[in-house]
């Protein structure tokens, strides 16, 4: 199987190794782990404090300050897939968010056909974004103690609801096209040509019409995602504020992974300690 490899990586940012590092570890264990068995993709997360050492074959996962209308996976001028992520308290479950989606579709152009969400639409093409539905903090879950995003599977697409089967990796999702709070769903209508969207921002969901979509003035490999992601604002509010009682226990989870890593450091200093003298 061809591996893929991901840069996280900060140039303006101070952020402190230690954290970059915890956070590439916890990438690669949810994508080796819980990722690549469903999606059927192999791929390595390693940690760079600096462009300079990233090799040229490697996606960068690139966290900066503020990333305004530009927060989302894009494509070099190679047509490379890059991802900007924006520093924040819980900027972990947003780089989960953003390498998941890379792998699952590094252009930004797969499509999925299925039976629309919105009542007599028929069949329709849906944008594949395995984040998107279930992307509030509030569904994700840690790894290695690091809060990371929930992602749905490939059954997210199935026609019917069917007993045992895993909707989204942590079972935040019960049935296939379903969006929960915070999250949301675009597909496209072969036959008003326009795009649409289930959201679910509000008290309840909702749908919209996106019209067509254009990219005049853009560059030829501008992915369908990145117009997406541009035309729903909403969809990245998660990156700045956590504030529900779900990303309060993630947090809490970490602070108890860091005692447990930092007694069995402590541990190993004494043992070392003692070999070497």
């Amino acid at each position: 199987m061809f591996v893929r490899h991901v840069a996280l990586v900060t140039e303006e940012l101070n952020v402190p190794v230690r954290q970059l590092t915890r956070v590439a570890a916890a990438l690669q264990k949810q994508v080796t782990r819980d990722f690549a068995p469903i999606w059927e993709v192999k791929a390595n997360v390693s940690a760079f404090t600096s462009f300079d050492d990233v090799p040229s074959d490697y996606w960068p996962v690139v966290v900066v300050e503020d990333v305004k209308g530009a927060a989302g996976v894009h494509e070099d001028q190679d047509g490379q897939p890059f991802a900007l992520v924006e520093f924040g308290q819980d900027w972990s479950l947003t780089a989960s968010h953003e390498t998941l989606e890379m792998l699952g579709d590094p252009f930004g152009r797969r499509l999925v056909a299925g039976q629309s969400s919105k009542p007599g639409q028929g069949r329709v093409q849906f944008l594949v974004e395995v984040c998107d539905p279930s992307e509030a903090a509030e569904f994700g879950y840690t790894v290695n103690g690091i809060p990371v995003s929930d992602f749905y599977t490939p059954h997210f697409f199935d026609p019917e609801v069917a007993t045992s089967v895993r909707y989204s990796f942590t079972g935040a999702i019960k049935a296939p096209r379903q969006v929960l709070r915070g999250g949301y769903l675009s597909w496209h209508d072969p036959v008003t040509d326009h795009w649409f969207q289930q959201t679910f921002f509000g008290s309840s969901p909702e749908f919209r019409d996106l019209g067509r979509l254009t990219q005049s003035g853009s560059s030829h490999r501008t992915s369908l995602r990145s117009v997406i992601d541009s035309k729903t604002p909403e969809g990245r509010k998660f990156t700045r504020t956590v504030a529900d009682g779900r990303a309060n226990l993630l947090r809490a989870a970490g602070d108890t992974s860091d005692q447990s890593s930092g007694a069995r450091a402590k541990s190993l200093r004494a043992q070392i300690a003692a070999l070497r003298k």
